[in-house]
């Protein structure tokens, strides 16, 4: 089963069970999937659909960031129930130890030296950590990595 079907079940199931929070939630998912396929007349391939949820959830981050700072925690609230939501989309975060063995492995890889060589690194390890870990995080650690290296 397709991710967008999944969440299109999900959807319906909400609906049926009088869950309005998360009937709202997967509405809004489904929108900003509609979205993307309209405005590029494509279909969204469930890397594509991942891609729109890891994106969705870091705004929710940044919201509850904002709410928290601003002392409006009922709003920081409303977010976090979304976020919990939608990271339940995504396949299961790699630990430290992988995520560590992944770099090395793409360093090693790419022949990289030097910070200079970062994007070498990251063009391999963008496709393969896919909504597995935090791109920012990975960037971060490659970046060490390769300080080090040096």
């Amino acid at each position: 089963m397709s991710l967008r079907t999944q969440v299109n079940d999900d959807l319906k199931a909400a609906m049926r069970a009088g869950e309005a929070a998360r009937r709202d939630t997967l509405r809004l998912l489904l929108a900003a999937l509609k979205q993307r396929e309209v405005d590029e007349r494509i279909t969204l391939a469930d890397a594509d659909v991942l891609a729109i949820i890891e994106k969705m959830i870091k705004q929710r981050r940044d919201s509850i960031s904002q709410f928290v700072q601003g002392g409006r925690q009922d709003l920081a609230d409303k977010e976090q129930q979304e976020l919990d939501l939608l990271q339940t989309y995504m396949p299961q975060q790699l630990s430290e130890a992988e995520l560590l063995a992944a770099i090395a492995d793409a360093v090693t890889t790419s022949g990289a030296t030097g910070p200079a060589d970062m994007g070498k690194v990251m063009a391999i390890l963008k496709p393969a950590l896919a909504g597995r870990a935090d791109m920012g995080q990975v960037s971060a650690r490659v970046k060490q990595a390769l300080t080090v290296a040096k």
